[in-house]
C-alpha cells in the first residue's frame, strides 16, 4: 500500500515515472534500554511498520524532497552550508552529508516518503528515515558500504544534524531487522546474534500512552553526560573500564562519594539493564517467558525510579498491566513518552487490551493507541515502479 502511496505522490510532485522504491522498518526493543550507549547489550527487532521512499536522481546537485504526510517540501544542495531548515529535511540532508565523507559520491535526486511507523512512540521513525535513504542512496549511486558503516551514518546523523547523542541500536536494527528473529546486538563490538523470536501463546502488544516525547531535548543528553561523569570517576581506580557495560555495583559504590547522587542512580540503573539483558538471553534459550517478562518489569521499575525518562501515563499503564496478569510490561525506547511494551498471554490478551482502554479513557479522556508487533525484514529495496 505505502508503495503506491509514494509512487502516486512522486509522479503528481515530479511528472517523472520509472522511480526506485526503498523502505526501512521502525523497530522494538525487548529489553535493553539506554544501554546502547554505554557499550552496553540490546535486543530489538525490526517490525512491519516504517518508512518507504521512491527515489529517482535528477542528475543535478540538489535534493528536492516531498513528506507526503506532513504535506512539506525541501529543497538543498549537497555541501555542509546547504543544510536545510526542516527537521525531517534534515536527516536526509545528513545521510547525504555522512555518505559523501564515507567516500560515496552522491548527486542530486528527487523524492517523496511516507511513514506508518507512529512519531515520538519509541519505535525510531526517525532511524527508519535515515536507514531507507542509507540504503537506498548507496544501491542507486553504486557504492561498496556495508550495512555496518550505514548505521553508524545513520546515527552520526542524529549525532551532527539532529542533535541527539544516540546510541547505535535503532539504525542497526533498521538495516539488519530478519522476519521472526529478535538481535542481541553488542554495542560496543557490533557482533550480534540472532534468537528465533515465535513466541508459543503469548503476544507481543505496544500501547502508545499519545504522550510525544522529543529526544533532542536536553534530557536525553544530560542522562548520556550523567553516565559518561561516571566512567570518569570510576577510571581513576579501575582504567580498564570505558563504558558502564564494564561496571560492576561493587566498582559503582567505591565512587558513590565522589559523583552526584543523580549520575550514581542513573550508572545503578544501566549496570543492572545490561545484567537483565543478558538473563533474558539465557531465558529464552530456555522458553522461559516468564523470567523475560520480569526481567520486563524490573526494566520499567528502573527507568521510572532511576533513570527517570517515564512519565505518569507510562506509570499508569504499566500498573495496568501488572494487575491484569500481564506476563511482561515497560516503557520502551527512550522514554519521556510513547509505548509501553507488553508480553501478553493470548487468554489475557482481549481482556487486558479492553481494560488498559477503558481505564486509560477514564483517567485522561483518551484512548491509548494499540499495535500489535510482528517481527519483520529490515531494509529492502521494494523494485523499479512505474
Amino acid at each position: 500500500m505505502n508503495k503506491e502511496i509514494v509512487k502516486s505522490a512522486f509522479v503528481q510532485q515530479y511528472g517523472a515515472t520509472d522511480v526506485a522504491v526503498f523502505a526501512s522498518p521502525g523497530r522494538i526493543n525487548l529489553i535493553g534500554e539506554h544501554t546502547d550507549y554505554n557499550g552496553g547489550f540490546v535486543f530489538p527487532g525490526a517490525i512491519d511498520k516504517g518508512i518507504t521512499a521512491a527515489i529517482k536522481l535528477n542528475g543535478s546537485d540538489r535534493v528536492r524532497a516531498y513528506a507526503i504526510d506532513l504535506n512539506e517540501r525541501a529543497e538543498f544542495g549537497l555541501r555542509e552550508e546547504d543544510a536545510p531548515a526542516q527537521s525531517w529535511a534534515r536527516y536526509i540532508f545528513g545521510i547525504c552529508r555522512e555518505l559523501i565523507k564515507r567516500g560515496l559520491v552522491v548527486g542530486g535526486f528527487d523524492t517523496a516518503f511516507t511513514g506508518d511507523v507512529p512519531l515520538g512512540a519509541g519505535m525510531s521513525s526517525s532511524a527508519a528515515l535515515e536507514s531507507t535513504y542509507a540504503f537506498a542512496l548507496n544501491r542507486l549511486f553504486d557504492g561498496r558500504i556495508d550495512k555496518f558503516e550505514l548505521a553508524r551514518a545513520g546515527q552520526a546523523t542524529e549525532h551532527n544534524y539532529c542533535g541527539v547523542k544516540c546510541g547505535i541500536m535503532d539504525q542497526f536494527a533498521s538495516l539488519f531487522g530478519q522476519a521472526g528473529s529478535l538481535i542481541l546486538l553488542d554495542c560496543r563490538s557490533l557482533e550480534y546474534r540472532y534468537f528465533p523470536f515465535r513466541p508459543q501463546g503469548y503476544r507481543l502488544v505496544l500501547l502508545d500512552t499519545l504522550v510525544k516525547h522529543e529526544l533532542a531535548s536536553s534530557a536525553y543528553n544530560r542522562r548520556r553526560q550523567s553516565c559518561e561523569a561516571v566512567v570518569a570517576a570510576i577510571q581513576k581506580r579501575h582504567p580498564e573500564v570505558e563504558f558502564l557495560r564494564d561496571a560492576t555495583f561493587e566498582m559503582l559504590a567505591e565512587v558513590s562519594a565522589e559523583v552526584s547522587a543523580e549520575d550514581y542512580h542513573r550508572a545503578e540503573y544501566v549496570i543492572g539493564e545490561v545484567a537483565r539483558v543478558m538473563a533474558v538471553c539465557d531465558a529464552l534459550e530456555r522458553g522461559d517467558y516468564e523470567t523475560v517478562g520480569q526481567k520486563m518489569y524490573e526494566t520499567h521499575d528502573g527507568m521510572s525510579r532511576l533513570y527517570e525518562v517515564s512519565c505518569e501515563e507510562l506509570d499508569f499503564l504499566n500498573a495496568i498491566a501488572r494487575e491484569s496478569g500481564v506476563t511482561g510490561s515497560r516503557v520502551m525506547g527512550g522514554g519521556f513518552g510513547g509505548c509501553t511494551i507488553n508480553l501478553v498471554k493470548d487468554a489475557l490478551y482481549e481482556p487486558f487490551v479492553r481494560t488498559a482502554k477503558a481505564k486509560y479513557l477514564a483517567r485522561y479522556g483518551k484512548e491509548p493507541k494499540v499495535y500489535d508487533v510482528v517481527i519483520s525484514d529490515g531494509a529492502r529495496e521494494l523494485g523499479i515502479t512505474n
